[in-house]
């Protein structure tokens, strides 16, 4: 008989996995840097040679992926909570294809670069979700109508995106196909502290909502009966949610499948308890570990978003197969 692992122990694990690849990817790259040199760049002192690749280089990038990994693993997993189905992320239901959409309009059409493509992906981000909630709105807004609104909303948005590359110059289509791939490549301090920021507010909104999130699981009438506003929840669970993708994606382009992966793969690990925090451990693995594939283990010079798609898709047609298993099982 298999024997479970407690919440508590392997949450912690996760923990101390984000942070041992957190540390890798400040020491060793293509090149290794030694961890006294490391750990003194760290405390302020100027070492010539390793000053620039730690500081300028790795130590952003690496607070970027956490940090962006932390956001799309806690904004997915809550979605799939709130919606009851592991197939409800942000990847899915089209929140990530309105952010790219709308920074490929602002780079082909409008010619904006840098951060002000970023602000235009929250934006559009925050007002997709924003249609889609109003779309779906009703007595059925809690699951199916709410997920088929939202992939017919991706699909359309996936097409503007399409048309607009087609019509695109070679180097705005080329910048634009960099964004859509998700990537860290050149990340900057600047790039960090939004996302942080909207971490640091968006998941102390989804803690204080995690008890009434937990029993809106058992369904609408019995939350109601505990004294839980299921409507009331799901509202500050989606605008938590989508405020934690949206930035994400704006600081590092929409990295494929993290918020779909995070949750299941922590729920697994956890037995169902803890689920967000260890979706938010497990997110900010996916994005180091896959970057870290990316840069160093791999032939190829990969973004982290080509990376984590790879692993997405096979667990995707995993949950579907495993989906039709449970349904045709007397």
């Amino acid at each position: 008989m298999r024997q479970r692992i407690s919440a508590r122990p392997m949450l912690l694990g996760l923990v101390i996995g984000a942070l041992g690849l957190f540390c890798l990817t400040l020491v060793c790259g293509r090149t290794c840097a030694p961890i006294s040199e490391v750990v003194a760049v760290l405390a302020g002192r100027n070492v010539p040679g390793t000053s620039f690749l730690v500081q300028d280089l790795r130590l952003p990038r690496a607070l970027l992926s956490a940090v962006v990994g932390c956001s799309f693993g806690l904004g997915g997993a809550s979605f799939q909570i709130m919606l009851r189905n592991p197939l409800a992320s942000p990847d899915i239901i089209g929140i990530s294809a309105g952010a790219g959409a709308a920074a490929v309009f602002s780079i082909v059409v409008l010619g904006l670069a840098g951060a002000t493509v970023s602000v235009v992906a929250v934006v559009s981000g925050l007002g997709v979700a924003a249609a889609i909630w109003g779309l779906s709105s009703g007595k059925s807004a809690a699951g199916a109508r709410l997920i088929l609104v939202g992939i017919g909303i991706s699909a359309m948005l996936g097409s503007v995106t399409s048309y607009l590359l087609l019509d695109a110059q070679a180097w705005d289509r080329a910048e634009a196909m960099r964004w859509l791939t998700g990537s860290v490549n050149g990340a900057r301090l600047s790039q960090v502290w939004p996302v942080a920021a909207a971490l640091a507010v968006f998941g102390g909104m989804l803690a204080c909502t995690a008890r009434d999130l937990d029993i809106l699981r058992l369904g609408d009438d019995t939350a109601r009966g505990l004294g839980v506003h299921p409507d009331l929840t799901r509202l500050r669970v989606t605008v938590a949610a989508v405020g934690l993708v949206s930035f994400a994606t704006g600081a590092a382009g929409p990295v494929a499948f993290v918020a779909f992966l995070a949750g299941p793969i922590a729920a697994r690990l956890t037995g169902g308890k803890l689920v967000l925090p260890a979706a938010a451990a497990m997110g900010a693995i996916l994005v180091l570990g896959g970057d870290y594939a990316g840069q160093v283990l791999l032939p190829t010079r990969l973004p982290v978003g080509v990376v984590t798609g790879g692993l997405g898709a096979p667990f995707l047609i995993y949950l579907i197969v495993r989906s039709n298993r449970a349904e045709g099982t007397p």
